[in-house]
């Protein structure tokens, strides 16, 4: 690991994944967007297993929800790090992230243009984030977020730490524009819900994805107006995971995908089964490494469209 001197849960928005990406002196891990439990189990496995210690220094790159599990990665790149976030995301629930309540209500009657305030996120990361600045992490740390009026994507690498990944998972009408500088900030997965590229900009020549899967099993659309956008935002980010892939073939950068939970047949709005999701992750990481699967250039079959 460098070190420096001195949300998903399944149901945050889109698509979660761990992305490794091995640079000339360093990896960066990618965390994106939407099941932070799995990733949850994702990053433990990978923190116990083989990835760390094969892939040596480590640099989080977080976006949207994922940006939640990078921050808390880099506050403490361990094992013991790990077993925090998988317990974080365990005793996690809807309310902690989505307090839907009267207040809700009559703000889309005064015509707010957000759902919910941000300011239980916000108590829940001053709570589990040891460290104030993303400057003052354990490791170098970078967020992704989106510019509200041009869609563009912005690296946030130095400043608030709350601030920054409050911006980076402010879903476009669900949580209000972080104001970062002269700049309205939103959702990062508007932008680069999946930051290979940014990654690659950044100097990665090896990049390791591990995605946390898609909601291949529901039995029915999922109930809500957000429950069924964050279901939407996951099948469409699916798709671009496999179009990136599919774009970087026969390039100059190793691309690595680790097999995905599958079936999964919980919606990204449900809270309740975080632990059987990182469970589940954790096991299915672990298999990937034994078997090679660093070694293997293959984009998995669970990624693409397909149904149980």
């Amino acid at each position: 690991m460098l070190k420096r001197g001195g949300m998903s849960l399944h149901t945050v928005p889109t698509f979660a994944k761990l992305i490794g990406c091995l640079l000339p002196s360093r990896h960066y891990l990618v965390f994106a967007n939407p099941t932070p439990q799995a990733l949850a189990g994702i990053t433990e496995a990978a923190g116990q297993g083989k990835l760390v210690p094969a892939i040596g220094r480590v640099v989080p790159l977080g976006a949207s929800a994922g940006a939640i599990n990078a921050a808390y990665f880099a506050a403490d790149p361990t094992r013991a790090g790990a077993d925090g976030l998988e317990k974080l995301w365990c005793a996690l629930r809807r309310r902690d992230v989505f307090p839907l309540n009267l207040r809700s209500v009559l703000g889309l009657l005064l015509r707010r243009d957000y759902l919910v305030g941000s300011h239980a996120l916000r108590n829940l990361l001053e709570r589990h984030l040891p460290y104030r600045r993303l400057e003052e992490a354990a490791i170098p740390i970078h967020i992704v977020a989106s510019d509200m009026l041009s869609g563009n994507e912005v690296l946030l690498s130095s400043g608030s730490v709350i601030e920054a990944v409050l911006a980076s998972t402010a879903i476009p009408g669900v949580f209000p524009p972080v104001q970062i500088d002269e700049r309205l900030l939103v959702d990062g997965g508007v932008a680069n819900n999946t930051p290979i590229s940014t990654a690659i900009k950044l100097g990665a020549t090896r990049i390791i994805v591990l995605p946390t899967g898609f909601a291949c099993a529901l039995k029915q659309v999922p109930k809500g107006a957000i429950g069924r956008a964050m279901h939407a935002l996951n099948l469409l980010v699916s798709r671009q995971l496999v179009h990136d892939a599919e774009r970087l073939a026969g390039s100059h950068i190793e691309l690595r995908i680790v097999p995905s939970v599958c079936p999964l047949e919980t919606s990204p709005y449900d809270y309740s089964t975080a632990d059987t999701l990182i469970a589940q992750a954790k096991a299915r990481t672990q298999q990937w490494l034994e078997e090679g699967g660093l070694d293997r250039v293959v984009v998995p079959m669970q990624l693409h469209e397909h149904h149980h």
